[in-house]
């Protein structure tokens, strides 16, 4: 039965038969792009600049209303972009093999050694292991745990691995807290939101922590070269102290608002007396390996103190960027062996990574990479980057904190109804138009809107974290609204902080 405060997509959603909602979100597109390319808000009418503006209305409408999956909707530009005299069709394919998608599959295939050895589930086991028997504690080790792993393996990856783990504490807990089922479901609410809570803060900490960053990563590569850039250091640097305290008042909200005082949660099992695997230690190793390797690529600056990063070592130090550390360490992967077994050579031997292991890349993701630099691409092309920043040239009686609340509000609720990469990947362009017309600093409006893609906590659609954890189905959804919007805005208010303190100078 259809209510009056039903939201409108729902009441379309329940009138409209199934195909004919698809025909209409298929039409919407093209139709809102020929619109676009015959008025003349972003230049002549059909020129390449006003049909680059079309081009964008069409993908972003494709995007959030999934007529088709995120993947063929990113390929649009390929055939578009050419055939209506935006840009050569192999400077846009060009566009689908930049750089950051290396570190992007070079990350995932690190991310699948870790998963395929089980040393997610050992570390994670570990942390369980000593959290002890209070509510709390368990809560903080969950959150710790999954912060820490969110930072280097996919968000996703991250809450799937683990989620066997806190499911198990939510079973134990519901054996001895029969007494009181509220008590038992509002810790199991809270300790499967904390899981996905958790993995999306932890993804703000690094580059490769989750796919908005390394789109910022990217854009800013190309545009901002000249600016002394932006490297695994850099990012950790701004982006880790917002991410961990973000974690702590997390922690915290969560706490009061959903777990017990008294105690009763049985202790997991220890793990330390089990020896680890020559697998575990080998993709450990490499693991740390590329931790290092990222943070010392470009060297350190402290003061007086200079250390030199090991990428000098080479003829052409400029050459040599984050991507090309994730794919040296993937490619050791596919060279070093895992533990002999009878019976086999040496040549025999499986290595820690084998070619089937990387059929599980997720190539929607890489071509909606992809399809967002060639839609930048053609945006510097047509010029229509200039023309926006003309346009927008108003903006510059705004304050510039006003400006990035107004940016981060915006991305935050955004993303709590579509994809954050395909989000960011719009908002970009447009928001380094803004900064190029008013002058700014690189960051000012670009890192705080980075950040706040990661945001979109309050809905079960909003991440693929909070989808997993909501279709366990012991959270209520007015529960994850609750504790959803307290996140959101304590998000933003963090993001603000970083404004304010780092980059509004």
């Amino acid at each position: 039965m259809l209510h009056l405060d039903s939201p409108p997509w729902n009441i379309l959603q329940a009138l409209l038969p199934g195909h004919l909602k698809t025909n209409l979100a298929l039409a919407i597109g093209p139709v809102a792009a020929f619109v676009i390319a015959a008025g003349e808000w972003l230049g002549p009418a059909f020129s390449p600049q006003a049909w680059m503006g079309g081009v964008i209305i069409w993908m972003a409408l494709w995007w959030m209303l999934e007529p088709v999956h995120l993947a063929v909707t990113s390929l649009l530009p390929i055939v578009l972009m050419p055939a209506l005299a935006i840009a050569d069709v192999r400077d846009v394919a060009a566009q689908y093999m930049d750089q950051v998608i290396f570190l992007f599959i070079g990350g995932f295939l690190l991310a699948f050694a870790v998963e395929k050895h089980g040393l997610h589930k050992r570390i994670a086991r570990f942390a369980l292991s000593k959290a002890g028997t209070s509510p709390r504690r368990v809560l903080l080790a969950v959150m710790g745990c999954t912060w820490f792993v969110s930072m280097w393996v996919s968000n996703t990856a991250t809450v799937m691995m683990m989620l066997a783990a806190v499911m198990a504490i939510v079973q134990e807990m519901s054996g001895q807290w029969q007494d009181d089922p509220g008590k038992s479901q509002r810790f199991g609410a809270g300790l499967l939101m904390a899981l996905a809570f958790s993995a999306t803060i932890g993804g703000m900490a690094t580059l490769v922590g989750t796919p908005p960053n390394m789109v910022f990563y990217r854009y800013y590569l190309i545009h901002y070269a000249d600016h002394g850039g932006i490297d695994f250091v850099r990012w950790f640097t701004m982006a880790a102290p917002v991410s961990l305290l973000f974690l702590l008042l997390s922690y915290l909200m969560l706490s009061a608002l959903f777990m017990p005082k008294a105690t009763g949660i049985a202790r997991m099992p220890a793990q330390e007396k089990i020896s680890w695997s020559a697998e575990e230690k080998r993709v450990g190793w490499l693991f740390l390996l590329a931790i290092v390797l990222w943070f010392t690529r470009e060297g350190i600056q402290s003061g007086g103190l200079q250390i030199p990063g090991w990428s000098q070592l080479f003829p052409k130090p400029s050459w040599i960027q984050d991507s090309t550390v994730a794919v040296a360490v993937a490619l050791l992967l596919f060279l070093i062996p895992g533990k002999s077994k009878p019976n086999l050579r040496h040549s025999q031997r499986e290595k820690l990574l084998e070619w089937k292991d990387a059929a599980k890349l997720p190539l929607h993701v890489i071509l909606l990479f992809g399809s967002g630099f060639a839609l930048a691409f053609g945006f510097e092309q047509t010029g229509l980057s200039n023309q926006l920043a003309h346009q927008l040239s108003g903006l510059r009686d705004i304050p510039l904190w006003q400006l990035q609340l107004i940016v981060v509000l915006l991305v935050t609720l955004v993303s709590e109804f579509a994809s954050n990469v395909a989000s960011i990947q719009l908002l970009l362009p447009v928001l380094l138009s803004i900064q190029n017309g008013m002058k700014l600093d690189p960051l000012s409006l670009m890192l705080p809107a980075t950040l706040a893609a990661s945001m979109g906590f309050m809905l079960p659609i909003a991440t693929a974290p909070n989808t997993i954890v909501f279709g366990v189905g012991r959270i209520r959804s007015g529960q994850m609204m609750r504790a959803g919007l307290l996140l959101d805005l304590t998000g933003i208010c963090l993001i603000m902080l970083l404004c304010v303190l780092f980059l509004n100078h």
